[in-house]
């Protein structure tokens, strides 16, 4: 009964998706634009510095914008955050009170549905760049970095809807949330591994980016599939976006019971 319950919920928020098609449809592809940006970018620095920074050539770095657009179409909450806080300032968080239902688990069903038709839509433009850039891949040579991946990028998954569905609960105390939503988010991206790879960072910096939740949502994946981090190194990695993934949970479970008394 309860399996059917939250299937029909994934099946009302794929409907939902499609309502507005032409909205999806744009919003989905449009969302690789910046690779064509980062392709032309660092082709002009290594053009100009002639030598590999940090590890990274042409090359690799172009193969970890291709990883990087993938995960966050494949794994990043879309406008989650804002519907949520919508539902507390309207007042329409009360009827799902009075509801059968657990309203985390109903919000996780509708992320999961939007994700798997938004990954759908644009893994057209995903596969067509992959083959323009088919001499730049590189896949994992061993089966452990596969099973590792999947798993750290389900983790990133949950670890960035937790950190939004955090950010919505304040709604149920402060009126709006885009301006702590958006400084928040441009740490995000900065500190994620959007515009460029973490570890070209100075060394006085890696402690931080080693220890921070926004490594773990993008960049740590990344680095997963390219084998650039390996043996005790990933398994501390893991260790560390489990850690960030439980805290996560536990805060939106916490501001989710403390905004509703």
């Amino acid at each position: 009964m309860m399996l059917e319950k939250y299937a029909k919920i994934f099946d009302i928020g794929l409907q939902n998706t499609v309502v507005y098609r032409w909205n999806f449809l744009l919003r989905s592809v449009f969302g690789i634009v910046p690779l064509v940006g980062a392709v032309f970018l660092w082709k002009a620095i290594f053009h100009s510095k002639g030598a590999p920074i940090n590890g990274y050539d042409y090359s690799s770095m172009i193969f970890y914008f291709l990883l990087t657009v993938f995960l966050e179409n494949l794994i990043t909450p879309t406008e989650d955050e804002w519907q949520i806080a919508a539902e507390i300032r309207d007042g329409r968080i009360s009827a799902y009170l009075t509801k059968p239902l657990n309203y985390l688990g109903y919000r996780i069903m509708l992320f999961l549905s939007y994700r798997l038709l938004y990954i759908t839509v644009v893994l057209v433009p995903i596969v067509i760049l992959a083959w323009i850039f088919r001499d730049l891949l590189r896949m994992p040579e061993h089966a452990i970095t596969w099973l590792a991946f999947v798993a750290s990028t389900a983790m990133a998954a949950f670890l960035q809807f937790f950190i939004a569905y955090s950010l919505a609960m304040i709604a149920f105390w402060v009126l709006e949330i885009s301006t702590i939503v958006f400084i928040l988010y441009s740490f995000e991206f900065f500190l994620s591994g959007h515009v460029f790879p973490l570890d070209v960072m100075p060394a006085s910096l890696q402690g931080f980016v080693h220890w921070s939740p926004f490594t773990y949502e993008l960049f740590f994946p990344a680095q997963v599939f390219m084998e650039r981090v390996q043996g005790a190194g990933l398994v501390q990695g893991l260790a560390i976006q489990a850690a960030w993934l439980l805290v996560s949970w536990l805060s939106a479970r916490a501001l989710w019971s403390k905004g509703v008394r």
